[in-house]
Formats: structure tokens, C-alpha cells, sequence
């Protein structure tokens, strides 16, 4: 089932969220806290994802998998796939190492996925390192869109530059027809950087982690420079709730029809609805 706005209903999709199978959450959810200064709003099961969801009139999320290690994507694409719902919109992943990388991509889009989710740091990569070039160029041709995430990382050092909007400009510049959505507006805690390589470029910026400290004066700014349409919203749940992510959109000088299409329409289109 498709949502359907109405009008007195504003429909939400949160663009990023993570979450694990049941067995694995507590476990996961204990290791990523070690490493982490901010505390969970959530136990990272898909049911406490759905609780969250519900407080916030949040429709659909999108669930952004992480291959860690070479070998983890045939379990990741199992668990998607049990875990697809009109609710729940998975994003498989696959590490740069995995040696059929290429033919995992294609298996992605023969399956009805809408793209995939990476993360430099935790699949160390640099973002234009050019042993990714072949996923690149499978992603430009499949037509899937990816997730990444763009800027630093606070389980990672400060200089680790590895997801730099820099480093994401030189590679959209060689393969124009990537559709890559840039979480944390592009690059979390390097927004200076994010406006000027990526704000204005064929990009999708997405709101996770950066309404909470760029200024409503700032946020707006960056979203009407770089286009509402090309804006999602996103949490990044268990790590933020969705109740505090939208009040903080609404606290921007966004007219409706820009918060409705960050809210809802750009993603709706991006997945297909």
C-alpha cells in the first residue's frame, strides 16, 4: 500500500533510519553506544522503530543497512527483505571489498530496491577512492540511488575526511548520473565545506543530525539555496527521535509547500510512490 496525503494530514517519511533483527539489536545497539557521546532515543529494533514513527505521524522509514565486512551483504539482503513493508523501505548495502560488488548491485535493482546505503568510515573507504568507480558506474547504470554519509563522524577522529563534501564533489563530477542522496546536509559538523561543493550541485541533502545545530536562519538558507525539492528529511533513529526532528523543521522559515515537500513529495518520488 501506497500512503496518501489528505488534506488535513501532512504525511512524514524519515529518509534515515537504522535498525537490526531482533536477536542482534541489543548487542549492536550496546557496541555502537561505546563509541558514541550521544545517548540512544531507541533499542534499535524495527518494532521500537515503528513506536517512534507512530508519536510522530512518521508513515514510512527508510532503514539504511551497513555491510561492515566483506560477506555480510547475502545476510543484509535476507533481512530486507523479510523486513519490507508499507512502512519499512530498506536499503541494502554491500562493502567496496565485496568482490562481486558489481553483480550484488544489479541483484539490488532486479529486486525492487531503491538503492543502497554506504558509509566511508565504517566500510573505510574514501569517498573518491577510485576502487569504487566500478560500484559508481553499476549504481549511474542501474539507476539505484545511495545513501551515504557525508562529513565527519563522531565515532571517528576529527581530521578523518574520508566522507568530505570535497571528496563527494569529484566524484559526481565524473559520474553525473549518480543519484546519491547526501545525509547530514551534505557533511555533519563540515557544512562550510557542504556549501561550497555540494549545496546547488544534482544532489539530494538530507536533515538528519544537523537541524539540532545549524541555526534556523542557516538550515534555511542552505535548503532554499540548494533547492526545497531536492531536500528529505531524515533522523537517523535510534540516535534522534522523529517527534524532535520534526518539531525542528517547523521552526524553520519554510513555507508549507517547502516543508510538505521535504516532509513527503521529494521522498515519495524517490521511492517510487
Amino acid at each position: 500500500m501506497t500512503p496518501q496525503q489528505t488534506e488535513n494530514t501532512m504525511i512524514a517519511i524519515d529518509f534515515h533510519t537504522h535498525a537490526f533483527p531482533d536477536g542482534l539489536a541489543k548487542r549492536a545497539m550496546e557496541s555502537l553506544q561505546k563509541n558514541c557521546p550521544f545517548k540512544a532515543v531507541g533499542d534499535g529494533t524495527i518494532a521500537g522503530l515503528l513506536k517512534a514513527m507512530d508519536a510522530a505521524d512518521v508513515d514510512v522509514s527508510v532503514i539504511c543497512t551497513i555491510a561492515t565486512k566483506v560477506g555480510q551483504v547475502e545476510g543484509i539482503v535476507k533481512w530486507c527483505e523479510e523486513i519490507r513493508t508499507d512502512r519499512i523501505d530498506p536499503l541494502p548495502s554491500v562493502h567496496p571489498d565485496e568482490p562481486d560488488a558489481v553483480k550484488w548491485i544489479h541483484r539490488f535493482a532486479n529486486d525492487g530496491f531503491v538503492g543502497i546505503k554506504l558509509h566511508p568510515m565504517y566500510q573505510d573507504f574514501a569517498f573518491d577512492d577510485p576502487r569504487l568507480d566500478p560500484i559508481w558506474d553499476a549504481l549511474s547504470k542501474t539507476g539505484l540511488l545511495i545513501a551515504s554519509h557525508c562529513g565527519r563522524d563522531i565515532a571517528f577522529p576529527e581530521d578523518d575526511d574520508r566522507g568530505s563534501p570535497k571528496r563527494i564533489r569529484s566524484v559526481i563530477e565524473r559520474f553525473p548520473n549518480l543519484r546519491l542522496v547526501c545525509t547530514h546536509m551534505g557533511g555533519w559538523r563540515s557544512w562550510d565545506l557542504a556549501e561550497q561543493y555540494l549545496v546547488g550541485q544534482n544532489v539530494y541533502l538530507e536533515t538528519s543530525f544537523s537541524l539540532t545545530e545549524l541555526s534556523p536562519e542557516r538550515a534555511t538558507d542552505i535548503i532554499r539555496r540548494h533547492n526545497p525539492k531536492h531536500v528529505l528529511f531524515g533522523t537517523d533513529w535510534p540516535w534522534n527521535l522523529p517527534t524532535k526532528e520534526v518539531e525542528l523543521l517547523n521552526r524553520l522559515g519554510l513555507s508549507d509547500a517547502e516543508k510538505n515537500a521535504i516532509l513527503y513529495n521529494n521522498a515519495a518520488k524517490l521511492l517510487g510512490y
